[in-house]
């Protein structure tokens, strides 16, 4: 975990900001919480075009709109019409994922000495962060130069994790192509947080069928090796060579099938890739070679988790479409799951007069 002291953060905050004139941001109400809570939608577009929307209940990535090598504009990630879907339960679409994206095993971490249980939400154990994780959270939203600050305070013993939280993720468009998500963070208390963005990708357009076809690469040959519940083993392990190797390209589609132990367990990807390097970094690269639409993930985390939608089922989504299994994939940039039970994988704790902080930039093109 990244921990910056507050003027070194805010120094950073602004180096990395956006080029100058990127983005035009307009909001309107997109309707109300159960609660009664007002939900707004923001969008954000820059001057060729591209078009990010995002909504304050959950951080959810709504639609992000960039052109083909034909100039054709398409919505490349995967979601819903209207607010309702969102509210309801549904595959995390674009959300904030948090307090701990990814998997806590057992539902339960130690420390400093002491035990906490958290709320188990996928079987025995843990995922995003519970059964009322940040996905689920009114976000307080404000418009900044080129994007909206969502902040939200997580309280002392929510979903079992201990302290305060003060959370805030602002999401920028870039005049170059990218949208760059900004996390920070700070507690009252000794506590763990990993957050991430778990947008569901397809490159040829959202509702367009499967991505198989999709060429990835991700540089690096190691993950965190799991058991059958994808619990973390604390292993780093080597797959040069194997199907989970895309240090060279490959369409996600081509081993997907193997009969590679890894693979049955996540019943297609669904990997923890160990990045290498300190500070921004490149995560992965996608393409489409239909349309030629073209995904670069850079970030500041250790990892990186490759989700292939491998449960996807029948999702009524936008426009009436139906998206099945594998209709859609994730790069979720993190550190790893279950890090605090495993004091050899880097940490997740946070603690008083620090701050946490993190970078991960979408970028688009077409070739």
């Amino acid at each position: 975990m990244r921990l910056l002291a507050l003027p070194t953060f805010f120094l950073i905050l602004m180096s990395i900001s956006g080029s100058s004139h990127a983005a035009s941001v307009e909001s309107s109400v997109w309707g109300k919480t159960p609660a009664g809570g007002e939900v707004k939608l923001f969008t954000l577009r820059n001057a060729s075009g591209m078009e990010a929307r995002i909504t304050n209940w959950g951080g959810y990535i709504v639609s992000l709109k960039v052109a083909d090598k034909k100039g054709e504009f398409a919505d490349v990630t995967l979601g819903f019409d209207a607010l309702d879907g969102y509210l309801g339960k549904n595959p995390f679409f674009g959300c904030i994922a948090g307090r701990y994206a990814n998997r806590i095993g057992n539902a339960k971490f130690t420390l400093d000495g002491v035990e906490y249980p958290v709320t188990a939400n996928s079987g025995k154990h843990q995922l995003h962060g519970g059964k009322e994780g940040f996905d689920k959270k009114l976000w307080t939203a404000k418009e900044v130069k080129d994007g909206v600050e969502l902040s939200y305070t997580s309280a002392d013993g929510e979903e079992g994790y201990p302290g305060t939280l003060q959370c805030r993720v602002t999401y920028t468009l870039t005049e170059d192509n990218g949208l760059k998500l900004d996390y920070a963070a700070t507690t009252d208390k000794p506590t763990v947080l990993n957050l991430t963005n778990h947008a569901y990708f397809n490159l040829a357009g959202e509702g367009s069928g499967d991505i198989l076809g999709h060429v990835l690469t991700i540089p690096t040959d190691k993950i965190t090796a799991t058991d059958d519940d994808l619990i973390p083993t604390g292993e780093i392990a080597s797959i040069q060579g194997t199907p989970l190797d895309f240090t060279s390209p490959h369409a996600i589609g081509e081993r997907i099938g193997a009969d590679y132990k890894p693979l049955i367990q996540g019943i297609g990807y669904d990997h923890n890739y160990v990045l290498s390097g300190s500070g921004m970094k490149l995560a992965a690269t996608v393409k489409d070679p239909a349309s030629g639409r073209v995904m670069t993930v850079r970030t500041t985390e250790p990892g990186v988790q490759l989700y292939t939608g491998n449960h996807l089922n029948g999702v009524p989504g936008k426009g009436g479409h139906i998206y099945a299994k594998r209709h859609g994939f994730c790069l979720e940039t993190q550190h790893y799951p279950d890090s605090p039970n495993h004091p050899g994988f880097p940490t997740t704790t946070l603690r008083p007069g620090e701050t946490f902080q993190s970078t991960t930039i979408y970028q688009f093109s077409a070739e």
